[in-house]
């Protein structure tokens, strides 16, 4: 009895673990208040209008931060996703893949207004896969001869030729998953995972935007697609308006 007093006292002054940290903010205006800035490099996800963080978007349009640099595979479409920061000419800079569905990108980079790093596709998602996995370049066929390639490092390689590529780094990742707990581990929906991954672990901080939100274990950690390690925040939007980019319907 005297040995099982000893080592239940011993029990009782064990550290406990820490409690796990609530990652949700009230709204996608808070989430964003001390962390944008002028001039940062903001990493969004999305592939056309499909898993864009829409409230997160509007939230930084109304934060007023200009300057902006943003690696995204497009910029929405008019008056929608990233072109509402077009419209105030609060982005400086995009790093995209396509961006044919935005009359207003096309003016401002035929007018010289705004600054354009193009990337085929496949580039553009592995330069974000390399920097969120601490790789400094990589070299890729695809490019080469063209005007990607231009000013970039090229080299053969069992008599085929590659170009270089830097990997991308973002200030602030904005994201968009359908589920999360409350530690920050991400499932998204079908074709909505697109860029959101690769976007979330590029940046120093990520903002998850969210349709639901549920308690730590709710999760199975086999449905998982993003580690909660790379999300530093988490805003709900149960209600997001989902655009369709292009509808097209039969006639009746």
């Amino acid at each position: 009895m005297h040995r099982r007093k000893n080592l239940e006292s011993n029990d009782r002054t064990r550290p406990r673990c820490p409690m796990p940290v609530n990652k949700e903010y009230p709204s996608a205006a808070a989430a964003l208040e001390d962390l944008v800035a002028d001039n940062q490099t903001l990493a969004v996800g999305g592939f056309g209008l499909c898993g864009i963080p829409e409230a997160l978007i509007a939230a930084l349009r109304d934060s007023g931060v200009k300057g902006l640099t943003a690696i995204s595979n497009n910029a929405g479409v008019d008056g929608f996703g990233l072109g509402l920061l077009l419209e105030t000419r609060q982005i400086r800079k995009m790093i995209s893949s396509y961006v044919g569905e935005n009359k207003e990108f096309e003016r401002q980079f035929l007018s010289g207004e705004l600054e354009l790093e193009f990337n085929p596709q496949g580039t553009l998602a592995e330069r974000l896969r390399a920097g969120g996995a601490g790789i400094p370049a990589f070299f890729t066929r695809t490019g080469y001869g063209t005007v990607v390639a231009e000013g970039k490092e090229t080299r053969e390689f069992d008599g085929h030729m590659y170009v270089m590529e830097t990997a991308l780094r973002a200030d602030v990742s904005l994201v968009k998953a359908w589920k999360a707990d409350k530690a920050g581990n991400l499932v998204f929906r079908k074709t909505a995972r697109n860029f959101n991954p690769a976007c979330a672990m590029a940046g120093k901080v990520c903002i998850a935007e969210v349709e639901e939100l549920v308690e730590i274990g709710e999760i199975d950690p086999d449905h998982v697609h993003l580690p909660g390690i790379y999300v530093d925040r988490i805003v709900v939007n149960a209600s997001p308006e989902k655009r369709i980019e292009q509808r097209t319907v039969r006639a009746a």
